[in-house]
């Protein structure tokens, strides 16, 4: 008889496990949109606050004013960069701020040629320049991309270290995005990342309805194991 009532009982008590783990999972799911949401609202907000020169340990998105000088011989092209469907680059060119410091500018996207193996050229302002921008963490190496980020000036994806390595030029650890009007003929059309808010509350919501459903069904054999105990005892 006991090994019934432990057989009978294993069921609840998976449902029950079942049941626990899906809410907390939407719990997490639910944490996370709040996160991004957060995140979402911080970036409006910086977006928004008057520029100020480039901090030591700046805040991604902040807006910055920077003064100082082009170091042409460091540009780089990161390469299959599309828009609205035509392939081409993102220009990079560092620059030297006045207080001596260098930071990698996103200049803006451009198309490729015809001759894939001939960077297309840009013109570069020389003297002082004044940049308005964003503050970028470098995007993470694409997983299917070769370990060799780069060859020459042609790079597959930005990796600071592999930069400074090759061109000596000690970069900050973030970029800037140019946000200026464009007057050297490069596309300033910067995407905001797609924060996944509504993803995460959709899962969240998945998540929930399998807990309900787990204690439903819990709920509705219990029942059906009670009806049936009842009319047994009845019978007898």
């Amino acid at each position: 008889m006991s090994g019934m009532r432990v057989k009978d009982v294993v069921p609840y008590l998976v449902g029950v496990l079942v049941c626990v783990l899906t809410v907390q999972l939407g719990l997490w799911q639910t944490r996370r949109a709040e996160e991004k949401l957060a995140l979402g609202e911080r970036m409006a907000a910086e977006a928004e606050a008057p520029m100020t020169v480039l901090a030591a340990a700046p805040e991604e998105w902040q807006a910055v004013r920077l003064t100082g000088h082009w170091l042409t011989a460091g540009s780089i092209y990161l390469d299959n960069r599309v828009h609205h469907g035509q392939p081409g680059y993102q220009l990079l060119t560092p620059l030297q701020t006045e207080d001596g410091r260098r930071v990698l500018v996103k200049r803006g996207w451009l198309a490729a040629g015809r001759d894939r193996t001939v960077l297309p050229s840009v013109r570069t302002p020389e003297g002082e320049v004044f940049v308005s921008g964003r503050v970028r963490r470098p995007e993470a190496k694409p997983y299917s991309l070769a370990d060799t980020p780069s060859e020459g000036a042609r790079w597959q994806y930005l990796d600071l270290a592999a930069y400074r390595a090759q061109t000596g030029i000690a970069v900050a650890d973030v970029v800037v995005e140019q946000t200026d009007p464009s007057s050297d003929g490069l596309i300033r059309d910067w995407p905001r990342p797609d924060l996944g808010v509504d993803r995460h509350r959709g899962y969240a919501v998945q998540w929930f309805g399998l807990a309900a459903l787990s204690a439903g069904l819990c709920g509705w054999f219990g029942w059906r194991r009670w009806r049936h105990d009842g009319s047994s005892q009845d019978d007898a």
